[in-house]
């Protein structure tokens, strides 16, 4: 399990450059003499635009297939790596699986310095973040809630930020604010002395509503905060119902964001409200849920929004930060800000105000027949690009991996509620989601090339199951706790989604007790941290997991919706029916491939460069060639022609396609699969 904690190294055996590292002002400006190259990589995702970009030519489509290991680390640790390294000058800086910090000689590898919290990280860590006045430079580092400042040359806490070098991002979300569950996943962005955040929260009631802040780099002192959830009087208020801000949750920015920092403006896309598939206590469009952001980096104060899906019952979170880019239109150039969806569409915008470069259509959908939910009559779809992902699936898109497979996935969709995109969930009835809650985009973002307007985008291309039930009448406080807190994850009959969400039918053979309630309290990987429950708590949450057994039938009227008021307290009135993959018998995805592609999209047109599928199924390449599979990580697009990316799940490769046309230059085998964004940088 060590080496799936390895950061590996690749290069090419050449003479050394001197080129002066790029740096980074005050300002957050990148700041190069004329002519010289950027080394670094300073920024999550390459830069503050996001767009995954490296003007390095020295590794191209010529030599590319000469690429060596330079170096690897191993953290000791097990565990997985989401994190996306920075590289300023000689050092490289990242996290272990346990969120310690780490610096790294970025020309050896060699370990400079680590941070131990003492805190157990069990969250999502994928990237630092770094500020400099120009003497002096400091990582500014999230493990759990908490944000630490680092002195960047010793990995040292700064004393004279927040306290003692940190500060609890609960702080302000609420009372009992130390009972929030909340984590840092993607790093803040730094505009001059500011670092901007977000964060990440539960998908379940009770969540807590996690604005927008920006908090002063020297001092950690909050300098401004915007409401993702409006409240009385403010601007989209009247899209929630009356003090409905009072119990709403969620909306929050959890993927991260973009800068544009000439202009002084921050784009953040938000999540979805709190709950993810049933919303009756939530009336209206819900904003900021689901929303594009624009906001004076300066004050917060919103500049612009585009929400794209209003009154979310479908968990279609923006999953990525936008990417800032320069497109021409009608023979001009225009900055643009464009953002992937899991819905497979691709909105692209003037970045200055809002206006969308290619139209965008509310279109009817289904209206939902629950009782108490009321749903959108329309959506915005965009007229180009084409989605990058299938939009349904139908008889004829169903597997065709062997006859057996195709016959039985038909009997199966038959007994399906079906249609395309939009279609309301049911109750005590699987709907077939294409894509489904894996994406379409996925967090890892996109990569675009300034030069040419091209944007990159890794994508899955598999349908899931959605549904949601009345729950049963809980016999005990363990069985009313797993439904509201564990249910949407690891479903009603706790069976789970292995391998992503392991199944909790058998939790208590394999793994002691002592070990699931340090689960239950500090959370691990996808799963966050309920340090909100109290012993007694999860004693008896403990008790239900091993002893649960089918509860009494339902007795609870269908329908009958709980008071908003009340939901925290009572639990809604509706449960989700877990996170199911569309799989056939022998695991594999029940449609018809690409099950995940590689695009390339020229958005001066907004026509397709090229398309590909993307990963394999190893033991299927003899019989289905390249299927593609499921996906995480984004690409890195250079100026020598290459766009590289990890990222496929089951074949554990590394690839440089040609960035022109798709073609597969090189590929190797990492240890394991290589599921975050890669870095590329130059040093001597």
């Amino acid at each position: 399990m060590r080496g799936i904690s390895a950061l590996v190294a690749v290069a090419l055996g050449f003479g050394s450059w001197m080129i002066q590292p790029l740096t980074r002002s005050a300002a957050g400006q990148d700041t190069k003499s004329a002519g010289q190259t950027q080394a670094d990589w300073p920024v999550y995702g390459g830069q503050d635009a996001q767009d995954h970009y490296s003007s390095l030519s020295q590794i191209n489509r010529g030599n590319v297939n000469k690429l060596v290991l330079a170096w690897k680390f191993d953290s000791g640790e097990e565990g997985g790596l989401e994190t996306n390294p920075l590289v300023v000058g000689r050092a490289l800086y990242a996290y272990t699986p346990s969120q310690k910090i780490i610096a790294l000689d970025a020309v050896t590898g060699k370990l400079l310095w680590k941070f131990n919290s003492g805190i157990p990280g069990t969250s999502l860590a994928r990237g630092v973040a770094y500020w400099t006045d120009g003497h002096q430079g400091r990582i500014l580092a999230a493990v759990m809630n908490y944000l630490y400042c680092l002195d960047a040359r010793t990995g040292k806490p700064v004393p004279s930020f927040g306290t003692k070098g940190r500060i609890d991002l609960r702080n302000g979300l609420g009372e009992n604010s130390d009972k929030v569950q909340y984590a840092l996943t993607s790093p803040g962005i730094i505009y001059k002395n500011l670092i901007i955040v977000g964060g990440r929260v539960p998908e379940t009631h009770p969540a807590p509503r996690v604005d927008i802040r920006a908090f002063d780099v020297r001092s950690g002192a909050l300098r401004w905060s915007f409401h993702t959830v409006p409240r009385p009087g403010e601007f989209g208020s009247d899209t929630w119902p009356k003090d409905g801000w009072k119990i709403a949750g969620g909306a929050n920015n959890w993927a991260g964001m973009a800068l544009d920092a000439k202009r002084g403006i921050v784009y953040a896309p938000t999540g979805s409200a709190v709950f993810d598939f049933y919303g009756g206590d939530r009336a209206g469009d819900d904003l900021f849920a689901n929303t594009l952001l624009a906001l004076d980096a300066e004050t917060g104060k919103r500049i612009w929004h585009f929400q794209g899906v209003h009154h979310d019952i479908w968990d279609r979170d923006f999953p990525s930060p936008p990417t800032l880019m320069t497109v021409t239109r009608d023979g001009k150039a225009v900055d643009a800000v464009a953002q992937t969806t899991k819905a497979g569409w691709l909105y692209v915008f003037d970045r200055t105000n809002g206006q969308p470069l290619f139209p965008i259509e509310e279109r009817p959908v289904p209206p939902s027949h629950i009782p108490g939910e009321t749903t959108s009559p329309t959506q915005p779809i965009p007229t180009l690009p084409e989605p990058y992902t299938q939009q349904s699936v139908t008889t004829e898109t169903l597997t065709n991996r062997t006859p057996a497979t195709h016959a039985w996935a038909v009997r199966r969709f038959k007994s399906y509620i079906t249609g395309e995109q939009y279609l309301p969930v049911s109750v005590n009835k699987m709907t077939v989601m294409m894509p489904g809650l894996a994406g379409g985009g996925e967090w890892g973002g996109s990569a675009a090339d300034p030069t040419t307007g091209v944007i990159y985008i890794n994508a899955n291309d598999t349908a899931w199951l959605v549904g949601i039930t009345v729950p049963p009448v809980p016999r005990t406080l363990g069985e009313r706790l797993y439904q509201n807190q564990c249910s949407v994850c690891h479903g009603t009959k706790l069976a789970g989604s292995p391998p992503a969400i392991p199944s909790l039918m058998d939790v208590g053979r394999r793994m002691t007790d002592e070990a699931i309630k340090t689960r239950i309290h500090h959370g691990g990987g996808r799963m966050p941290a309920f340090n909100d429950l109290n012993d007694a708590q999860v004693g008896a949450l403990l008790l239900y997991l091993k002893n649960s057994v089918p509860a009494q039938k339902a007795t609870t009227q269908v329908g009958k919706v709980a008071h908003a008021a009340d939901a925290t307290k009572v639990g809604m009135p509706y449960k989700f029916m877990g996170f199911i993959r569309f799989l056939d018998p022998q695991g594999y995805p029940a449609t018809a491939p690409p099950w995940g592609t590689l695009s390339a999209i020229d958005l001066n047109t907004g026509k397709y460069l090229w398309k590909i599928p993307f990963g394999e199924y190893p033991e299927l390449v003899a019989t289905m060639g390249k299927t593609g599979s499921d996906n995480y990580g984004g690409p890195v697009v250079t100026a020598g022609g290459l766009l590289f990316i990890g990222a496929s799940v089951f074949d554990q490769k590394f690839h440089a396609f040609d960035s022109s046309t798709g073609k597969l230059l090189w590929e190797t085998r990492l240890p394991y699969s290589g599921l975050a964004t890669p870095a590329t940088y130059m040093v001597d």
